[in-house]
């Protein structure tokens, strides 16, 4: 933990290839106020990879039993839940499963259903092009890191930014980045949107390719009472690359 001590919890919980890292530029605006805290999923940054269990793993509620263990650890309360990508539908997990914990969720770049689903959803992808993608990072994960990492970041007036997303994409394990690739882009999360009961913000990018402007319009429906902002940005990582707009969102909805 860090910030500031006696202040209300702020989570950051990072996104798929990433770690707590992706927030160094966000946490600033929030450590006088907040008592800050930062993880690292297992299996990502520098947590015990031998604690990832494939079969504990192997759908987002073993991550949000991870949040909840943290938070009870903690003792965190009202906590402020900030969730990037998938990470967002595992903040829903545990809000619904303990939502006493929480306070509210920012939910950054969501998406609850990667995949198209007939004329009723749109997730952005068609199934064999989520099935290609898959095979993709199986068979060359170093290749599909460098690859897809400038698509997800956007912005390609700033290729540093694709390129520091490819090297925290490089620093995953390529057995377990794999396994939580399956796990985040064919998982179905639709459902649990109306279950929550936490003032909950949706940020959406103006011009994201991993969960477009339909997804978050999406989340939003389906959340009862929930804000909904759609940032004048492209790409799916605003906390990289604008990360001072994010934060004055943030803060504005906690207001």
């Amino acid at each position: 933990m860090t910030g500031n001590a006696s202040g209300r919890p702020l989570i950051f919980a990072h996104g798929f290839g990433c770690s707590q890292e992706m927030w160094r530029e966000v946490v600033p605006a929030f450590a006088a106020e907040y008592c800050i805290v930062l993880f690292d999923h297992v299996g990502a940054g520098d947590s015990d990879l031998t604690q990832y269990d494939y079969g504990k793993y192997d759908s987002l509620h073993g991550y949000a039993d991870d949040v909840l263990e943290v938070m009870a650890e903690l003792d965190l309360h009202d906590a402020v839940y900030v969730g990037h990508s998938v990470s967002s539908m595992i903040g829903v997990l545990a809000a619904t499963r303990d939502p006493a914990r929480f306070g509210a969720l920012a939910l950054v770049c969501p998406s609850p259903r990667y995949i198209n689903d007939g004329v009723d959803y749109v997730g952005g992808f068609d199934q064999s092009e989520i099935d290609g993608l898959l095979d993709a990072l199986d068979a060359n994960y170093l290749g599909w890191s460098a690859a897809i990492a400038p698509v997800m970041m956007g912005n390609a007036d700033r290729p540093e930014l694709g390129q520091e997303l490819s090297t925290s994409f490089c620093k995953t394990d390529p057995d377990i980045a794999s396994h939580f690739a399956h796990v985040t882009f064919l998982s179905d999360n639709r459902h649990d949107l109306s279950r929550v009961s936490t003032p909950t913000l949706i940020l959406q990018s103006a011009h994201d390719v991993i969960a477009p402007l339909p997804v978050g319009e999406y989340v939003h429906r389906q959340i009862p009472g929930s804000s909904f902002v759609v940032m004048p940005i492209s790409g799916h990582c605003p906390n990289l690359s604008a990360p001072t707009l994010l934060a004055t969102e943030i803060r504005a909805f906690l207001a």
